[in-house]
């Protein structure tokens, strides 16, 4: 029979030495100032969270880390990291940090999809450092248009039109709102905050 614990995550250090590393979304586009203004372009194009999403992600009262891996160089990022920045601000619980693609070996190769260094990858945490999920590097709407545009397949209806932005704001929104109601119903997390 094991000792080990019932709950556990033995990554927890891995990922809280990579959090401890990470910036805030505005220390994050310091790093290229170059590349920052796209970002803050298509902020300016994120719809707000609408009433219905709000109410799907407030009050859980589980804090929720987020930590993106991404780049400000990239196409993709400058899309989704916006997305998530506004997600984030908007629910109490949730911190949001970013970390470069480039600032360690040994988390590129942790997060790698298809065996590459893909960007933006989303990893989910608890307040412990455990990992909840992870989500990347784009949503099924952009796959969806790139093999329309690659390989025929299916029909591009694009992805930077305001519809479109609506539709990946709420996919992200899923997908935070499954992380944060995970973490409200982990049996550890639930003794320990009495609920």
């Amino acid at each position: 029979m094991s000792d080990k614990p019932a709950y556990y995550d033995k990554r927890a250090d891995f990922w809280k030495k990579y959090w401890d590393m990470a910036l805030t979304y505005d220390d994050f586009m310091k790093i290229d100032t170059e590349n920052a203004p796209r970002w803050h372009d298509f902020m300016a194009r994120v719809p707000d969270l609408n009433d219905e999403q709000k109410a799907r992600l407030q009050d859980y009262n589980r804090i929720v880390k987020v930590l993106v891996y991404a780049g400000v160089w990239c196409g993709d990022c400058v899309r989704q990291g916006p997305l998530f920045k506004k997600i984030a601000d908007f629910v109490d619980d949730v911190e949001i940090r970013f970390i470069d693609r480039d600032t360690s070996d040994e988390l590129q190769d942790e997060v790698r999809i298809l065996g590459a260094t893909r960007v933006p990858i989303v990893v989910f945490l608890t307040e412990d450092y455990w990992e909840v999920g992870r989500e990347g590097d784009r949503l099924l709407p952009v796959y969806r248009a790139k093999a329309a545009r690659e390989i025929g397949r299916g029909q591009s209806s694009g992805v930077l039109s305001p519809k479109a932005i609506e539709d990946q704001l709420d996919l992200w929104v899923d997908i935070f709102e499954r992380a944060i109601i995970m973490t409200k119903l982990s049996p550890p997390l639930r003794k320990r905050h009495n609920d």
